[in-house]
């Protein structure tokens, strides 16, 4: 029914834009005439041309950005109106149309300057959220791999399994798992795994070098047309870095054997291309008992071709690899028994390794003044193997019950999208329309789940085959400006093909190659959207959106013929504003609700995902961003979610460990003579930890502290302290039923990994 309601929506909307575009036309066009300013923006200190420079008419609202080529054309220009010409890190400029500027080309050179808030004017765009958190980002970059999607405003993550293991997600009332209701990938390349041995969406970030991030795009809800798969709660899009203006060596010393070496190095800096190469090498005990004998390396190499003028092409090659050990989650009640410490493990022969290879290419081409053509393909090799222990002998009193979980995945797709943008000459509207095509295709092997004892003995398979999986593609979205306001319907359609190949029927672990037990399924799904926006001023913005997303089942429950849904969608709405009262503040609030077909719930015990019933989400948040003056700024954001399951009884539908109330922020120190720093917090409120709310996992308040001192040209010295005031808290919280060696009868109860107390680390590094 919603849908049906959406597609009435859209069908007005267009109808009423279409009648008011017919009507504009009527009036008289010699007594309507509009001029224009056109040209190229361009940097002041290498004469290079500059993309994404936000052009915006002041008097009449009416805005355009720079191209690939630096160039922009701004129509309804008359003589007196104010244009503005804006960037994150360069200075804003301001300049009062003469008579003799009408119809003229206008170049502009922009100096650079420290990346400030004043830079930042709200224009009709759909997410314009995503430039808040770039503000934050280049105000404090990335420093580990953690800090990546702590980022995202209301993004909050949780490790349990040593380092190793892609994080626990929370995100509006979502205990997420490692990534099945956020669509995640960097640079084009697709991070979610569908089918995954450990979880639906599996998404493991560990792959990217936190240094080489340059911006962070981020959307929440089910609202953007070219987001497919996972993308319900929301999508986190990482940028990297083109090319690097400096290389960079960088180590990090510090408590429980901790060590960590960065390098970014030039290979090549000509007039049109540029590459680096970057490695990251992380090596540590951990603050467990039992030694983690973590590793992990991460290399890179990026080679990019841009002629300034129609074309560029980047090319990326990046492998990592990691393995470690792992203490897991442990009972409270070991704790308080004195059996183990805080810190303790019951199996301390849990633990994994995992790795994956990528190449992907990324190409742009503008074909005119007014029409671009993006291409993408990637190729990854992955593989994982991991070991865990839920429930400690619950199930096997001899044995105990640690259980691996193992694939072996080929992953490769291709994605092109054509975008077209109408200037009405006479008129103070725009029309830009983009449509694009993909694939993705998963060859996921010898996906396993056995139980074994310590890492070495195979007990049992319980599941053990092979998956193939397709996703194919195609979206379109329209975005009409008319006046201040914006309209953005979008539709995405999506098919998929599900294989599943079981060994372990007999025939099939015989002779994998017949086709006896291979099971296949496949699903189309329609996903509208659309998006409204009001912008009266540069210093206003208010916005509406709806739209369905979805998550995809995994195979094997797709497979299986228990009835439950392959493609389940999710409908949600938002209400917001965006305001800059003053320069140096904005402040945003969001009123919005999500729900889902069928929500996804983790077991332990059986470490995979269950499908369960429907569910409804309520909720708003609030953000600031202050510069307070040119060196210190400050930011904070504040969420709060009621989450129920719809087709359980009141008191039993709570939805276990999905956060109600969530807040972060910081306060940074940026060039203050020599010296850099940034403190920040993160907080999470109690929560149900099963459906009756009869088990709770604790909240926490946690701060952590960087400082950075430049002593000499091109070298600094920092110190990285996580968890400042020693707070006691758990980073990862389950209610699991266990037994330990020496019990009768299991117990169900919080089973936790304790988060990381007083850390701190030094780093020196140098810039050449």
């Amino acid at each position: 029914m919603f849908k049906n309601i959406l597609y009435v929506v859209l069908f007005l909307v267009m109808s009423t834009t279409y009648a008011t575009e017919t009507e504009t036309k009527l009036i008289d066009p010699i007594t309507t005439a509009l001029h224009e300013i056109n040209g190229v923006v361009k940097d002041s200190q290498t004469d290079l041309p500059l993309e994404g420079i936000v052009v915006y008419n002041k008097t009449s609202g009416t805005y355009a950005s720079s191209n690939i080529s630096g160039y922009y054309k701004l129509n309804d220009i008359s003589v007196g109106d104010v244009i503005t010409f804006s960037g994150l890190g360069y200075a804003s400029q301001e300049i009062t149309i003469t008579e003799t500027q009408l119809d003229t080309i206008l170049d502009i050179r922009m100096e650079e300057a420290a990346v400030s808030l004043d830079q930042i004017v709200l224009v009709s765009e759909v997410n314009s959220l995503t430039s808040l958190v770039d503000i934050d980002v280049q105000n404090n970059p990335v420093k580990s791999a953690q800090e990546i999607l702590r980022r995202v405003p209301g993004l909050i993550i949780g490790q349990h399994a040593g380092g190793g293991k892609a994080e626990q997600l929370f995100l509006r009332g979502f205990d997420i798992d490692h990534g099945t209701d956020v669509a995640i990938d960097v640079d084009g390349l697709p991070v979610n795994m569908v089918s995954h041995a450990h979880g639906q969406g599996y998404a493991d970030l560990h792959f990217v070098i936190p240094e080489t991030i340059d911006n962070i795009d981020f959307g929440k809800g089910p609202y953007y047309a070219d987001k497919g798969n996972f993308n319900t709660a929301g999508y986190v899009s990482l940028k990297t870095k083109k090319a690097i203006d400096e290389n960079l060596i960088s180590l990090e010393v510090g408590q429980f054997n901790t060590v960590r070496a960065v390098s970014l190095i030039k290979l090549l800096d000509g007039e049109y291309s540029n590459a680096y190469f970057g490695s990251e090498l992380v090596l540590t005990d951990g603050v467990f008992d039992s030694p983690q004998d973590f590793n992990r390396i991460n290399v890179m190499g990026r080679y990019n071709f841009n002629n300034f003028d129609d074309e560029e092409l980047t090319l990326s090659v990046s492998h990592f690899q990691s393995k470690w050990n792992a203490s897991g989650q442990i009972p409270q009640r070991a704790v308080d028994q004195g059996l183990i410490s805080r810190f303790g493990a019951i199996d301390d022969t849990e633990g994994g390794l995992t790795s994956r290879s990528n190449i992907w290419l990324n190409h742009r081409k503008q074909l005119s003044e007014h029409q671009e053509l993006k291409t993408k393909a990637f190729l990854s090799r992955y593989n994982f193997e991991l070991y865990s222990n839920f429930t400690f002998f619950l199930e096997d009193p001899e044995n105990g019950d640690q259980i691996r979980q193992q694939e072996g995945r080929t992953l490769f797709g291709a994605e092109t999208v054509y975008e077209h943008t109408f200037d009405q000459k006479n008129e103070r509207n725009r029309l830009r329309f983009n449509a694009g095509l993909g694939f993705r295709y998963d060859d996921n092997n010898d996906v396993e789940l056995s139980r074994t004892r310590d890492r070495r003995v195979l007990l049992e398979r319980l599941a053990f085959g092979d998956i193939d999986e397709v996703n194919a593609y195609g979206f379109a979205s329209a975005t009409y400006k008319v006046g201040n306001w914006t309209f953005n319907p979008g539709l995405r359609i999506d098919y998929f093909e599900f294989d599943y190949v079981d060994f372990l029927n007999p025939f099939g672990f015989l002779n994998p190659d017949l086709d006896i037990d291979n099971i296949s399924e496949d699903d189309v799904i329609f996903s509208p959207k659309f998006n409204t926006v009001f912008t009266p001023n540069s210093q206003l913005q208010l916005f509406a959106k709806a739209g369905f997303g979805f998550h995809s089942n995994d195979s094997r429950v797709v497979t299986a013929g228990t009835g439950e849904e392959t493609l389940p969608s999710a409908f949600g709405v938002d209400l917001g504003t965006i305001v800059k009262p003053v320069n140096g503040l904005v402040l945003n609030a969001t009123l919005w609700g999500l729900s889902l077909e069928q929500e996804f719930v983790y077991v332990g015990d059986a470490a995979v995902v269950e499908p369960s019933g429907r569910s409804r989400r309520l909720g708003v948040e609030f953000g600031a961003r202050y510069q307070i003056n040119k060196w210190l700024y400050a930011n904070a954001d504040v969420n709060y979610t009621y989450a129920r399951s719809i087709d359980e009884v009141d008191g039993q539908d709570f939805i276990p460990l999905a956060p109600d109330l969530t807040s972060s922020g910081s306060i940074t120190v940026q060039n203050l003579g020599k010296f850099s720093g940034n403190l920040s917090y993160r907080y999470i409120k109690d929560r149900p930890a099963n459906e009756d709310n009869s088990i709770v996992a604790e909240g926490y308040f946690v701060t952590d502290l960087n400082a950075n001192y430049a002593f000499a040209k091109g070298w600094n010295i920092g110190l990285i302290v996580e968890n400042l005031f020693d707070t006691e808290w758990n980073e990862t919280q389950f209610a699991t039923e266990t037994r330990l060696f020496n019990e009768a009868n299991p117990v169900e109860e919080i089973t936790f990994t304790p988060g990381t107390p007083f850390s701190a680390r030094v780093k020196l590094s140098v810039t050449f």
